[in-house]
């Protein structure tokens, strides 16, 4: 038979045996107890509250992850300031006028006012500014100039496109005026036939104005052209 009893945490299980003399004695055997903690009361102790790690203040953090990066200062004083996520930094504004053409100031007369220069560049320039239906002339002549004598040199002086042979001076010249474009040779009075317009103050210089609604005689330009072209220009 099994008995059960309960003594300071133990369980006692008896039976019986048998001994060397017959009789029978009863055998307790303990039951496992669990160890308790030195020091330790029965009452159940309250668990730490666990926090997390802080990272300390010298800890480096990776480039470009939430710091702001120092601004760069650019030319006028503005501030160049790039994205704290590591993306490109904005694009430059262009100043107002810093690649613009600026306007032609337009003279007396409707003359392009155009800087003096040598080449080409200026004469478009100059054909470019003209106003109205003179642009269109202007065109006209500069492109029959050039087919007559290849070899001619430009320029823009005073505010007219020039128009010579190297080493040997300017031979014709266009200006702009209110009503018509005049356009002069230079060595006008030893031309056949000689230009129409001039003056006795005017010496060897002749001209012809040409007005909206004239016809050009281009065959007979081209050959103004030419012969000017092969006679002592004009040397300023």
């Amino acid at each position: 038979m099994a008995l059960k009893s309960k003594r300071s945490g133990l369980d006692l299980d008896s039976r019986t045996s048998t001994g060397k003399d017959g009789k029978s004695a009863p055998v307790s055997r303990a039951g496992k107890a669990k160890p308790k903690a030195k020091g330790a009361s029965t009452a159940s102790k309250p668990r730490k509250s666990v926090t997390r790690s802080t990272p300390k203040a010298d800890t480096k953090a990776r480039p470009g992850a939430g710091e702001a990066r120092p601004s760069k200062r650019l030319a006028g004083g503005s501030r160049q300031v790039a994205k704290a996520d590591g993306g490109a930094p904005p694009a430059k504004k262009a100043r107002p006028g810093a690649r613009e053409a600026r306007p032609v100031k337009l003279l007396s007369g409707g003359n392009p006012q155009i800087a003096k220069a040598d080449g080409d560049a200026p004469v478009q320039e100059y054909i470019a500014a003209m106003p109205g239906w003179k642009r269109g002339l202007g065109e006209r002549l500069d492109a029959l100039i050039a087919r007559s004598v290849p070899d001619v040199r430009k320029a823009v002086k005073w505010n007219s496109p020039f128009y010579g042979i190297e080493g040997q001076g300017w031979f014709l010249s266009f200006h702009v005026l209110t009503r018509y474009v005049k356009v002069t040779f230079f060595q006008g009075t030893s031309l056949r036939p000689v230009p129409p317009g001039g003056t006795v103050r005017s010496k060897e210089a002749r001209w012809l104005d040409i007005r909206e609604d004239d016809q050009l005689d281009e065959a007979q330009m081209a050959k103004w052209v030419k012969q000017a072209a092969a006679l002592p220009g004009w040397v300023p």
